[in-house]
C-alpha cells in the first residue's frame, strides 16, 4: 500500500483488515517515505491495525524505501491529493507536477526490484498520467486504474436510487476520465427483475429526453449552482443534487462533498478494494478500470492508443480483455473526445522524463 498513511491509504489499509479480504497468513506491506511525515506514522499505523483487529491481521510489514517494495498486488495512493477549500479549483496541472514524479519514482523502482508480475492499482490523481507511467514501466495488462469502477459504482447507485431499488439490482458502466470528463454509458444500463421493455422505460423516466451533447455543460451549471447555494445552506446544495438526473449527479455529488470540506476516501477506498479483491480472488471478473490501450477500442473510426477508461476483464495476471459494446451516437462521440483529450493532457509528461526515469517535467505549453 504505496501512501499507506494518506486518507484514502488509511481507509483501504483498514478496510482490507476489516473485511478479511487478506488472511491472517499473507502479508500487508505499508510503504511510506523516509524524507517524510509517514516514515514515523507508517509505524504507528501499523500498530493501531494490530490493536484493533489482532485476531485476524495480516502480517504487517513497513517499507520506507521503493527498492523495498514488493507484493502481488500494488495500490498507489502516494502523493499529493486535491484540496478541500470551497470555491477552490483543482489545479490538475500542479497535481500532475507533483504526483509524475511520484508515479515515476515507484514506478522505476518495481520494474528494477520487483517480482514482474505485480498487479498495480492506481488510485492516486491524475489517474491516467499513473496508469501511463506505471504501463510503460511494468507493461500496461498489469497496470488498472480504479477511477472509472468508482465512477461505475457510483452511476449505479445514482440509478438505483432514482427508480427506487439497491445499487446491487442495477448494472452498467461509467468510463472516459475519471472526473468531469467521465462517460456515463446508459446503454448499457441494467436492471435485475426488468424485461428489455420495462428497463428502456425507466431509464427512460430516470434520464428524461437528454444527451450526452450538452453533458459538459450541465455539469458546469451544476457546480456553479451548487458553488452558489452552498455559501449559505449546505443542507440545500446537497438537497439540490438530489433534484438533478443521476448522470448529473455523478459528477455533482463527489464534487460538491469535496467543497464541503470532507473528503470521499471511504467510497474511493471501497471501491478500490473491489480491484483488488478481484485481483486475488483468481477469477475473471468484468470492471470497468483505466488502462493502457493500444487499438482495441475504435472511436468515431479512430482506433485509440492511450490509457482510458473502459470495462475489461480483470483477473489474478491484471486485465486481458476490452469489453466495450457498441455505444449510442453520443456516447461514442462523446467517449472519442474524451480520449483525445486524456492523450494530449498526458503526453507532455510522458515526453519529458529525466534520463534515471525517476523524474517527469512537461515539456514547453504541456500540462494536465
Amino acid at each position: 500500500m504505496l501512501g499507506a498513511t494518506g486518507d484514502v491509504g488509511r481507509q483501504v489499509c483498514t478496510q482490507l483488515v476489516e473485511r478479511r479480504v487478506l488472511p491472517a497468513t499473507s502479508r500487508l506491506q505499508l510503504v511510506g517515505r523516509a524524507d517524510g511525515r509517514s516514515s514515523r506514522a507508517t509505524y504507528g499505523l501499523a500498530a493501531d491495525l494490530v490493536d484493533a483487529y489482532d485476531e485476524h491481521a495480516p502480517l504487517l510489514d513497513v517499507a520506507l524505501d521503493p527498492a523495498d517494495v514488493v507484493a502481488d498486488v500494488v495500490v498507489v495512493a502516494a502523493g499529493r491529493t486535491a484540496g478541500t477549500e470551497p470555491g477552490v479549483p483543482v489545479d490538475r496541472r500542479a497535481l500532475a507536477a507533483d504526483n509524475a514524479r511520484v508515479f515515476a519514482t515507484y514506478a522505476e523502482a518495481l520494474a528494477r526490484h520487483g517480482s514482474g508480475r505485480e498487479v498495480v492499482v492506481v488510485v492516486s490523481n491524475p489517474v491516467e498520467l499513473g496508469v501511463a507511467v506505471f504501463a510503460e514501466a511494468l507493461g500496461r495488462h498489469r497496470v488498472i486504474g480504479m477511477g472509472a469502477w468508482l465512477d461505475t459504482l457510483r452511476f449505479r447507485r445514482e440509478v438505483a436510487a432514482s427508480i427506487g431499488v439497491r445499487r446491487h439490482r442495477v448494472g452498467g458502466f461509467a468510463v472516459g476520465q475519471h472526473g468531469d470528463d467521465l462517460v456515463p454509458l446508459w446503454s448499457t444500463v441494467r436492471i435485475a427483475g426488468l424485461d428489455v421493455a420495462e428497463r428502456r422505460a425507466e431509464v427512460a423516466r430516470v434520464r428524461g429526453a437528454r444527451t450526452l451533447a450538452t453533458y459538459d455543460e450541465e455539469i458546469a451549471a451544476a457546480k456553479r449552482a451548487l458553488a452558489t447555494a452552498a455559501v449559505d445552506d449546505l443542507a440545500g446544495a446537497f438537497r439540490l443534487v438530489d433534484s438533478w438526473p443521476p448522470d448529473v449527479r455523478v459528477a455533482a455529488r463527489p464534487w460538491m462533498t469535496q467543497q464541503s470540506g470532507a473528503k470521499t476516501a471511504a467510497g474511493t477506498a471501497s471501491a478500490t478494494i473491489d480491484l483488488i479483491d478481484t485481483v486475488l480472488d483468481g477469477r475473471d471478473t468484468v470492471v470497468a478500470g483505466q488502462v493502457a490501450l493500444d487499438r482495441e477500442v475504435e472511436l468515431a473510426g479512430k482506433p485509440v492508443e492511450g490509457v482510458l477508461g473502459v470495462p475489461v476483464v480483470l483477473g489474478p495476471e491484471g486485465w486481458t480483455q476490452v469489453l466495450l459494446p457498441a455505444l449510442a451516437d453520443d456516447e461514442e462521440r462523446r467517449l472519442a473526445a474524451v480520449a483525445d483529450r486524456v492523450s494530449r493532457s498526458i503526453e507532455p509528461w510522458l515526453t519529458a522524463t529525466a534520463g534515471d526515469g525517476t523524474a517527469l517535467v512537461p515539456v514547453e505549453g504541456g500540462g494536465a
